[in-house]
Protein backbone atom coordinates (compact mmCIF):
# COMPACT_ATOMS: atom_id res chain seq x y z
CA UNK A 1 0.00 0.00 0.00
CA UNK A 2 3.04 2.28 0.08
CA UNK A 3 2.49 5.32 -2.10
CA UNK A 4 -1.31 5.18 -1.87
CA UNK A 5 -3.25 8.16 -0.53
CA UNK A 6 -6.27 7.64 1.70
CA UNK A 7 -8.88 10.20 2.72
CA UNK A 8 -10.93 9.29 5.79
CA UNK A 9 -13.84 11.57 6.66
CA UNK A 10 -14.65 12.11 10.31
CA UNK A 11 -11.24 10.78 11.32
CA UNK A 12 -10.32 13.01 14.26
CA UNK A 13 -12.03 10.62 16.66
CA UNK A 14 -13.80 7.28 16.94
CA UNK A 15 -13.93 4.66 14.21
CA UNK A 16 -12.60 7.12 11.64
CA UNK A 17 -9.48 7.77 13.70
CA UNK A 18 -8.81 4.06 14.16
CA UNK A 19 -9.29 3.52 10.41
CA UNK A 20 -6.90 6.33 9.51
CA UNK A 21 -4.20 4.79 11.71
CA UNK A 22 -4.85 1.31 10.26
CA UNK A 23 -4.37 2.56 6.71
CA UNK A 24 -1.25 4.48 7.70
CA UNK A 25 0.08 1.27 9.23
CA UNK A 26 -0.45 -0.42 5.86
CA UNK A 27 1.68 2.26 4.19
CA UNK A 28 -0.82 4.91 3.11
CA UNK A 29 -0.46 8.66 3.38
CA UNK A 30 -3.66 9.94 4.99
CA UNK A 31 -5.84 13.03 4.80
CA UNK A 32 -7.56 13.45 8.17
CA UNK A 33 -10.91 15.23 8.11
CA UNK A 34 -12.71 17.01 10.92
CA UNK A 35 -15.49 19.56 11.42
CA UNK A 36 -14.88 20.94 14.93
CA UNK A 37 -12.23 18.66 16.50
CA UNK A 38 -9.11 20.45 15.28
CA UNK A 39 -6.83 19.50 18.17
CA UNK A 40 -7.80 15.83 17.96
CA UNK A 41 -7.20 15.86 14.20
CA UNK A 42 -3.73 17.32 14.66
CA UNK A 43 -2.91 14.57 17.14
CA UNK A 44 -3.93 11.94 14.59
CA UNK A 45 -1.69 13.63 12.02
CA UNK A 46 1.22 13.46 14.48
CA UNK A 47 0.58 9.74 15.10
CA UNK A 48 0.54 9.02 11.37
CA UNK A 49 3.73 10.98 10.79
CA UNK A 50 5.36 9.00 13.63
CA UNK A 51 4.66 5.90 11.53
CA UNK A 52 6.73 7.43 8.72
CA UNK A 53 3.79 8.43 6.52
CA UNK A 54 2.61 11.84 5.37
CA UNK A 55 -0.61 13.31 6.73
CA UNK A 56 -2.67 16.48 6.64
CA UNK A 57 -5.70 17.63 8.64
CA UNK A 58 -8.47 19.34 6.66
CA UNK A 59 -11.55 21.02 8.13
CA UNK A 60 -14.69 20.37 6.08
CA UNK A 61 -18.34 19.45 6.55
CA UNK A 62 -18.99 16.79 3.93
CA UNK A 63 -22.73 17.49 4.05
CA UNK A 64 -21.92 20.65 2.06
CA UNK A 65 -21.04 20.11 -1.61
CA UNK A 66 -18.55 22.99 -1.63
CA UNK A 67 -16.77 21.59 1.43
CA UNK A 68 -16.56 18.13 -0.14
CA UNK A 69 -14.94 19.62 -3.23
CA UNK A 70 -12.48 21.65 -1.15
CA UNK A 71 -11.62 18.64 1.02
CA UNK A 72 -10.72 16.44 -1.93
CA UNK A 73 -8.87 19.24 -3.73
CA UNK A 74 -6.77 19.99 -0.63
CA UNK A 75 -5.95 16.31 -0.08
CA UNK A 76 -4.84 15.97 -3.70
CA UNK A 77 -2.71 19.12 -3.56
CA UNK A 78 -0.98 18.09 -0.34
CA UNK A 79 -0.71 14.31 -0.70
CA UNK A 80 -1.49 13.37 -4.31
CA UNK A 81 -4.50 11.76 -5.93
CA UNK A 82 -6.94 10.09 -3.55
CA UNK A 83 -6.74 6.31 -4.06
CA UNK A 84 -8.86 5.32 -1.05
CA UNK A 85 -11.93 7.13 0.26
CA UNK A 86 -13.44 6.00 3.55
CA UNK A 87 -16.74 7.77 4.25
CA UNK A 88 -16.73 7.43 8.02
CA UNK A 89 -18.46 10.73 8.87
CA UNK A 90 -22.22 10.67 9.40
CA UNK A 91 -24.40 12.40 12.00
CA UNK A 92 -26.59 10.42 14.37
CA UNK A 93 -29.22 11.72 16.80
CA UNK A 94 -28.89 9.66 19.95
CA UNK A 95 -32.29 10.54 21.37
CA UNK A 96 -34.99 8.14 20.19
CA UNK A 97 -38.01 9.81 18.63
CA UNK A 98 -40.92 9.07 16.32
CA UNK A 99 -40.64 10.33 12.77
CA UNK A 100 -43.60 12.69 13.38
CA UNK A 101 -41.50 14.47 16.03
CA UNK A 102 -38.61 15.33 13.68
CA UNK A 103 -38.16 18.86 12.43
CA UNK A 104 -37.51 19.59 8.75
CA UNK A 105 -34.01 20.76 9.72
CA UNK A 106 -33.24 17.47 11.47
CA UNK A 107 -34.37 15.48 8.44
CA UNK A 108 -32.11 17.51 6.13
CA UNK A 109 -29.24 17.24 8.62
CA UNK A 110 -29.39 13.44 8.76
CA UNK A 111 -30.05 12.87 5.06
CA UNK A 112 -27.33 15.27 3.89
CA UNK A 113 -24.78 14.00 6.37
CA UNK A 114 -25.35 10.28 5.80
CA UNK A 115 -26.39 9.97 2.15
CA UNK A 116 -26.09 13.10 0.03
CA UNK A 117 -22.72 14.11 1.50
CA UNK A 118 -21.29 10.66 0.80
CA UNK A 119 -22.42 10.98 -2.81
CA UNK A 120 -20.69 14.37 -3.04
CA UNK A 121 -17.44 12.85 -1.78
CA UNK A 122 -17.60 9.91 -4.17
CA UNK A 123 -18.29 12.23 -7.08
CA UNK A 124 -15.17 14.24 -6.31
CA UNK A 125 -12.74 11.30 -6.16
CA UNK A 126 -14.07 9.24 -9.08
CA UNK A 127 -12.37 11.16 -11.93
CA UNK A 128 -8.91 10.65 -10.46
CA UNK A 129 -9.55 7.00 -9.61
CA UNK A 130 -10.80 6.36 -13.13
CA UNK A 131 -7.77 8.04 -14.64
CA UNK A 132 -5.41 5.89 -12.56
CA UNK A 133 -7.50 2.74 -13.07
CA UNK A 134 -7.55 1.97 -9.33
CA UNK A 135 -9.64 2.99 -6.35
CA UNK A 136 -11.25 1.86 -3.12
CA UNK A 137 -14.43 3.46 -1.75
CA UNK A 138 -15.84 2.47 1.64
CA UNK A 139 -19.25 3.52 2.93
CA UNK A 140 -20.49 3.16 6.52
CA UNK A 141 -23.88 1.64 7.34
CA UNK A 142 -25.38 -0.11 10.36
CA UNK A 143 -25.88 -3.77 11.19
CA UNK A 144 -28.41 -5.49 8.90
CA UNK A 145 -28.83 -2.31 6.81
CA UNK A 146 -28.95 -4.39 3.65
CA UNK A 147 -32.17 -6.03 4.85
CA UNK A 148 -34.00 -2.67 4.85
CA UNK A 149 -36.01 -3.57 7.94
CA UNK A 150 -37.98 -1.07 9.97
CA UNK A 151 -36.07 0.65 12.75
CA UNK A 152 -38.56 2.45 15.00
CA UNK A 153 -37.29 5.72 16.51
CA UNK A 154 -34.45 5.85 13.95
CA UNK A 155 -36.53 6.45 10.81
CA UNK A 156 -34.47 9.16 9.11
CA UNK A 157 -31.01 7.78 9.88
CA UNK A 158 -32.10 4.30 8.78
CA UNK A 159 -33.63 5.64 5.55
CA UNK A 160 -30.41 7.45 4.68
CA UNK A 161 -28.22 4.41 5.29
CA UNK A 162 -30.55 1.98 3.51
CA UNK A 163 -30.53 4.33 0.52
CA UNK A 164 -26.74 4.23 0.74
CA UNK A 165 -26.86 0.43 0.46
CA UNK A 166 -28.49 0.68 -2.97
CA UNK A 167 -26.06 3.40 -4.01
CA UNK A 168 -23.11 1.25 -2.87
CA UNK A 169 -24.22 -1.68 -4.99
CA UNK A 170 -24.98 0.49 -8.02
CA UNK A 171 -21.68 2.37 -7.91
CA UNK A 172 -19.79 -0.91 -7.49
CA UNK A 173 -21.25 -2.25 -10.73
CA UNK A 174 -20.76 1.00 -12.63
CA UNK A 175 -17.11 1.40 -11.63
CA UNK A 176 -15.88 -2.21 -11.57
CA UNK A 177 -14.41 -1.98 -15.06
CA UNK A 178 -12.41 1.06 -13.94
CA UNK A 179 -10.62 -0.91 -11.23
CA UNK A 180 -12.65 0.73 -8.45
CA UNK A 181 -14.30 -1.30 -5.70
CA UNK A 182 -17.15 0.02 -3.54
CA UNK A 183 -18.21 -1.68 -0.30
CA UNK A 184 -20.13 -0.87 2.87
CA UNK A 185 -18.99 -1.63 6.41
CA UNK A 186 -21.77 -2.06 8.97
CA UNK A 187 -20.42 -1.79 12.52
CA UNK A 188 -22.32 -3.19 15.45
CA UNK A 189 -23.03 -1.28 18.64
CA UNK A 190 -19.46 -0.20 19.37
CA UNK A 191 -19.59 2.30 22.20
CA UNK A 192 -17.57 5.10 23.74
CA UNK A 193 -13.83 4.67 24.06
CA UNK A 194 -13.97 1.21 22.48
CA UNK A 195 -14.34 2.93 19.10
CA UNK A 196 -10.64 3.77 19.26
CA UNK A 197 -9.39 0.71 21.14
CA UNK A 198 -7.75 -2.46 19.91
CA UNK A 199 -9.00 -6.04 20.06
CA UNK A 200 -6.55 -6.83 22.87
CA UNK A 201 -8.16 -4.08 24.97
CA UNK A 202 -11.48 -5.97 24.85
CA UNK A 203 -10.01 -9.30 25.93
CA UNK A 204 -11.60 -10.39 29.18
CA UNK A 205 -14.19 -7.60 29.10
CA UNK A 206 -17.71 -9.04 29.32
CA UNK A 207 -20.52 -7.70 27.14
CA UNK A 208 -23.67 -9.63 27.94
CA UNK A 209 -25.57 -8.14 24.96
CA UNK A 210 -23.03 -9.37 22.43
CA UNK A 211 -23.29 -12.96 21.19
CA UNK A 212 -19.49 -12.87 20.91
CA UNK A 213 -19.33 -12.05 24.59
CA UNK A 214 -16.97 -9.08 24.37
CA UNK A 215 -17.32 -5.47 23.22
CA UNK A 216 -16.58 -4.56 19.65
CA UNK A 217 -13.61 -2.26 19.01
CA UNK A 218 -12.37 0.17 16.42
CA UNK A 219 -9.72 -2.33 15.41
CA UNK A 220 -12.41 -4.90 14.52
CA UNK A 221 -13.81 -2.43 11.99
CA UNK A 222 -10.49 -0.99 10.78
CA UNK A 223 -8.99 -4.42 10.03
CA UNK A 224 -11.87 -5.24 7.68
CA UNK A 225 -11.51 -1.89 5.94
CA UNK A 226 -7.79 -2.47 5.59
CA UNK A 227 -8.46 -5.83 3.92
CA UNK A 228 -10.95 -4.32 1.47
CA UNK A 229 -8.42 -1.68 0.47
CA UNK A 230 -5.65 -4.14 -0.43
CA UNK A 231 -4.83 -4.49 -4.15
CA UNK A 232 -5.59 -8.22 -3.91
CA UNK A 233 -9.16 -7.50 -2.74
CA UNK A 234 -10.26 -6.27 -6.17
CA UNK A 235 -12.80 -9.10 -6.57
CA UNK A 236 -14.71 -8.02 -3.45
CA UNK A 237 -17.11 -5.24 -4.40
CA UNK A 238 -20.75 -4.25 -3.95
CA UNK A 239 -20.98 -5.87 -0.51
CA UNK A 240 -22.38 -4.86 2.86
CA UNK A 241 -20.28 -6.44 5.59
CA UNK A 242 -21.51 -6.62 9.19
CA UNK A 243 -18.81 -6.27 11.85
CA UNK A 244 -21.02 -6.82 14.85
CA UNK A 245 -20.00 -9.95 16.76
CA UNK A 246 -23.39 -11.41 15.82
CA UNK A 247 -25.37 -8.60 17.49
CA UNK A 248 -28.58 -7.38 15.86
CA UNK A 249 -28.48 -3.65 16.74
CA UNK A 250 -32.02 -2.96 15.53
CA UNK A 251 -33.62 -5.56 17.79
CA UNK A 252 -31.44 -4.64 20.76
CA UNK A 253 -32.20 -0.93 20.41
CA UNK A 254 -35.95 -1.54 20.01
CA UNK A 255 -35.92 -3.75 23.08
CA UNK A 256 -33.94 -1.16 25.05
CA UNK A 257 -36.40 1.58 24.02
CA UNK A 258 -39.34 -0.51 25.29
CA UNK A 259 -37.58 -1.08 28.60
CA UNK A 260 -37.13 2.66 29.00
Amino acid sequence: MAGRTALVTGSAKGLGRRTALELAGLGCDVAVNYVHSREEAQRVVAEIEALGRRAVAVQADIAKAEDAERLVRTAEERLGGVDILVNSAGPFIRKRKLFADYSAEEIDFLMNGNLVGTMHMDLQVLPGMRERGWGRIIHFGFGHAAEARSWPHRAVYAAAKVGLVSFTKTLAVEEAASGITVNMICPGDIRGSFKEKGIADAAGVLDEESPRGRPGTGEDVARVIGFLCLPESDFVTGNTIDVSGGLDPIKSNVRRAKDE
